[in-house]
């Protein structure tokens, strides 16, 4: 039995080395880059207008990314007009990429203050916001992606 007095010292180097063997687990990780592919509508059901967004994430690690699930947004204008979530997201090999496909629908409210103020014409161009939160399955943390551009109506 140790004594109070070597009982301390003990217990913060053993915590310290649970945590270090915590850190060393998830090592350096990059976040995954992710491009918007395409962007398309699918066939109209009883719901509100649905799309299909692909996304194409590339792994820039040495270890594989098991994602548990990604919650994602479109904005238009500042006002997010898509929004969704899915869990069927492919396991990504190492140094390589995966096209993952996405369903959304629009947020009918955003949408038609979007509409409303929108006062723009042919050619002009509507700034954009992609951004997506990103869960793992094991011990890698979070990450938050984001892509921002502009599409120009024509």
């Amino acid at each position: 039995m140790l004594s109070p007095r070597l009982a301390v010292p003990v217990l913060v180097i053993v915590i310290a080395s649970i945590l270090s063997g915590c850190a060393s687990v998830t090592g350096d990780m990059d976040p995954p880059n992710v491009v918007l592919e395409s962007f398309s509508s699918l066939p109209a059901d009883d719901g509100g207008p649905r799309f299909q967004i692909k996304l194409r994430v590339q792994n820039p690690n040495k270890q594989a990314l098991d994602i548990a699930g990604i919650s994602y947004s479109i904005a238009l204008l500042d006002r997010e007009v898509i929004t969704g979530v899915t869990n069927d997201v492919p396991l990504i090999a190492p140094y390589s990429e995966e096209v993952v496909t996405l369903e959304a629908g629009f947020n009918l409210v955003q949408l038609l203050r979007l509409l409303t103020g929108l006062g723009r014409t042919t050619g002009d161009a509507l700034d954009y916001r992609f951004a997506a939160k990103i869960d793992f399955n094991g011990f890698l943390p979070t990450q938050r992606v984001e892509e921002t551009g502009e599409i120009t109506l024509k």
